[in-house]
């Protein structure tokens, strides 16, 4: 690939000047070198070292902007090159100061270069913006229609339609990370507007806000469920894409990012300084013994392929910035399904992401992230490396080794699915987990396949020293169907899209137990909250991580839509107008919640084992079958209802010695009928019922709920039960 020294104009950049306003005469006379390793903009106290990254652009300039980023006031091109950066300190510069960048070099697509300084860019370290993106042709390095499409040179002057970074303060490191263990985390997902938007207990003002998402109602609320940390659905500045805007939809999600340091302005109530607003909220949820982790998308950006538009890294330095066709520089490699893939071979894109990550992990005291699309990050050359050097970096750095890293194992490029593939250290979206315990709900998977679920998929995880904990076991997430709608649609109702159904996955694993959506049948809709209760009983009983998507706990609906990422309506935000049945299975959840908090043998980090432990005397776990028994080979493949027992002197760690904590029995029955079954026989006195998915009162009569071992019990179709063993 050509490379091009920044020693002056290339062919096409002299023949389309841009037009600058005249430098002004102070600041050329103090214009001093600065220093190339503090990039973005960086305010010293009299004045503003800006560092950019671009190994092929020839100059870089720094234009500035009147408080309402309208009028360009001036125009300083960095002095000095050291090392692919190019930098300059400017004097008398202040926070709030609004700038953009425009970039020189080769316009030859062909060859993987996009310069085009009539694009005004932002600045990838830009910690804050000001403005919205307008759409219009002047975004575009091309000239939108030519027959030549993006081969073609675009010279109208993008600057009035797009936002101006903003100059920051000094740097703030309030918020130190919690450190919860991982053995103790349930993290529950949501999304900063969607979240608070219909909150009646919220004011008006903060509602989709950060400081509305840590107003005091909606934490009380967060703590009372029994959860340690919350997940957010992207925050970074994210595009609006011009498609969903035509059609009157927008990108709620936010999977489109294109400021990966600044927190987007339509989250904040304080839009001058959405920064200080957001770390206060981290502040907030520390205090109350809560974590927050982002969901952040570094596989990609919002500035598309060929004939997307010119935003950012595309007009910094596109050849370095993106993933490229190896024998055609003119298009981009498409692992993400959005157009392109950010280069994380490339070493100062790493150092990028890096930076990024430690700005949000130090300055704002986030404690974990979750990685969209994750092996992307981790392709190298010859596919999925779990030596890559983005994971390398991760695990030594000194902040990210210490914080929560969460992979979203798949992609759709070569080799994507990496389930339980990622190094020690890190976290995974389990999808195998939820897949299985839907089928197993709707009759059609067996307890072959759930037993290796429910204890943390050791059949994934259990290698290079990984723990339970690594498996994120979720049944929903934001993509795809609520827990009601798995339990109340067939198929997919995503015609408010505009994409003629089309969109959204065919393969929900759902059952409507007889009726498509709402119905008024008795018989129907008790059966549904109580698959409700199942699914949710079998996530929080399982070995592993537990994620909960927000409002599953009272059986939030999206009325059938399985891909909700461009309803910012009703659709997506969470309805705190719950029916009866509805605070039933909350205060159901808080129960489940509370249980997997006092008995520790249901989140051991260690993977528990069924094999006789010779030198302790005990078995970990037993399979346990109806007739009370342990269940024989020949039974694995056709049994739909069976139990677990968890022996609560497990060995909890790597020294050699028993553990002390109470011995749970669990029974999970997925046949359409009734079995009973024989409580096992275990070293201790009775068994006490803690709960039953059929009787949500259940285990609150202390006398009642008592029951003799080896007697015969009465499982109820389709039901969860767990019990713990009375000390003798």
């Amino acid at each position: 690939m050509p490379r091009f020294s920044p020693c002056g104009e290339n062919r096409i950049g002299l023949r389309h000047k841009v037009r600058a306003p005249p430098m002004s005469f102070p600041l050329r006379q103090r214009l001093r070198e600065g220093n190339p390793v503090e990039f973005g903009a960086t305010y010293d106290g009299s004045g503003v070292n800006f560092a950019v990254f671009s190994a092929n652009a020839t100059a870089v300039d720094i234009c500035l902007f009147d408080q309402d980023g309208k009028t360009e006031t001036d125009r300083i091109r960095l002095p000095e090159y050291t090392d692919q950066v190019f930098h300059g300190w400017i004097p008398d510069l202040h926070p709030g100061q609004l700038y953009g960048l425009r970039v020189h070099g080769a316009y030859e697509p062909e060859a993987g270069h996009r310069f085009n300084p009539n694009k005004l860019l932002l600045d990838p370290y830009a910690r804050g913006h000001l403005g919205n993106l307008e759409w219009n042709p002047a975004l575009f390095g091309y000239q939108l229609g030519h027959p030549d499409l993006d081969l073609s040179f675009d010279e109208q002057d993008s600057a009035p339609f797009i936002p101006k970074c903003i100059i920051p303060p000094p740097s703030e490191r309030k918020n130190k990370p919690l450190k919860i263990r991982w053995s103790d985390t349930v993290i529950y997902e949501t999304h900063v507007k969607g979240f608070t938007q219909n909150n009646p207990l919220v004011p008006d003002n903060l509602r989709g806000t950060y400081a509305g998402l840590c107003h005091h109602s909606v934490l009380d609320y967060i703590k009372s469920l029994g959860v340690s940390s919350i997940e957010l659905l992207p925050i970074q500045s994210f595009v609006n894409p011009q498609s969903l805007i035509e059609k009157g939809l927008t990108n709620y999600w936010g999977y489109n990012t294109i400021g990966f340091f600044s927190p987007d302005t339509r989250y904040a109530a304080n839009h001058t300084d959405p920064a200080a607003e957001f770390r206060e909220m981290v502040a907030r949820y520390h205090d109350a013994n809560l974590e927050v982790i982002m969901d952040v998308v570094y596989n990609h950006t919002a500035e598309g392929n060929e004939l997307g538009p010119t935003l950012s890294f595309k007009g910094l330095d596109n050849a370095s910035y993106y993933r490229l066709i190896p024998d055609n520089f003119r298009y981009y490699i498409n692992d993400t399904g959005t157009g392109n893939t950010f280069n994380l071979n490339t070493l100062h894109v790493i150092q990028f992401v890096a930076d990024s990550l430690r700005y949000w992990a130090e300055e704002m005291g986030v404690d974990g992230f979750r990685f969209d699309l994750g092996s992307i990050l981790a392709r190298e050359k010859n596919g999925f490396d779990r030596q890559a050097g983005f994971l390398r970096v991760c695990r030594q750095d000194p902040t990210l080794a210490h914080l929560k890293l969460i992979a979203e194992p798949w992609d759709i490029g070569p080799g994507g699915y990496q389930v339980g593939n990622f190094p020690p250290s890190w976290a995974e979206w389990n999808d195998q987990f939820r897949d299985t315990v839907r089928d197993f709900w709707r009759g059609e998977a067996r307890a072959a396949a759930l037993a290796p679920r429910i204890l943390g998929s050791p059949d994934l995880f259990n290698h290079s020293g990984r723990q339970a904990w690594a498996s994120v076991n979720f049944i929903t997430a934001h993509d795809g169907f609520t827990l009601k709608d798995c339990v109340s649609y067939n198929n997919k109702h995503n015609d408010t899209n505009g994409e003629d159904g089309k969109d959204g996955s065919d393969n929900n694993r759902s059952c409507n137990y007889g009726t498509e959506g709402p119905t008024d049948d008795k018989s129907i809709n008790a059966l549904r909250w109580r698959q409700c209760r199942n699914m949710l009983a079998t996530l929080l009983f399982s070995q592993g991580t537990p994620m909960l998507l927000a409002g599953d706990e009272f059986g939030r609906t999206q009325n059938g839509n399985n891909n909700a990422y461009c309803q910012d309506n009703d659709i997506s935000w969470v309805n705190w107008k719950t029916e009866e049945e509805g605070e039933s299975l909350k205060t159901f959840t808080q129960r489940m919640l509370s249980l997997r908090k006092r008995f520790p043998i249901l989140r051991r980090s260690r993977f528990l084992t069924e094999a006789y432990n010779k030198e302790l005397d005990i078995k970990e776990l037993t399979w346990i079958s109806a007739n009370g028994m342990e269940m024989m080979q020949e039974e694995w493949d056709h049994a739909q209802c069976f139990g677990l027992m968890l022996d609560g002197r497990a060995q909890p760690s790597g020294i050699r010695q028993r553990g002390e904590d109470a011995t749970l029995f669990m029974v999970l029955n997925s046949w359409t009928d009734s079995v009973e079954f024989t409580l096992p026989e275990a070293d201790g006195g009775a068994w006490k019922l803690l709960l039953d998915t059929n009787r949500p009162n259940a285990g609150d009569d202390i006398e009642k709920d008592i029951f003799e071992q080896k007697i015969d019990f009465t499982v109820t179709d389709r039901s969860v039960l767990l019990f713990e063993l009375l000390r003798s």
